[in-house]
């Protein structure tokens, strides 16, 4: 997700209204980290998902849900 996107996003919650004034810089590093950490909570949600279905070539999708993450 870009800073762009992220900025969109706290601008649609309402969040920038709490932050974007006072220091912006320093906000918007927090924002992106929690953006960060959410993404990275759903991405092990859905392959955690993959790997319940225990049938073969399931893993393979729980692998690359997991190497998104790496890009």
């Amino acid at each position: 997700m870009t800073q762009d996107e992220i900025i969109l996003l706290a601008d649609a919650s309402g969040l920038s209204y709490y932050g974007m004034g006072k220091d912006k810089d320093r906000f918007l590093h927090h924002v992106e980290t929690f953006a960060d950490l959410v993404a990275l909570a759903e991405r092990e949600a859905c392959a955690k998902l993959c790997e319940a279905q225990g049938e073969y070539g399931w893993q393979q999708y729980a692998d690359a849900i997991r190497a998104r993450g790496n890009t």
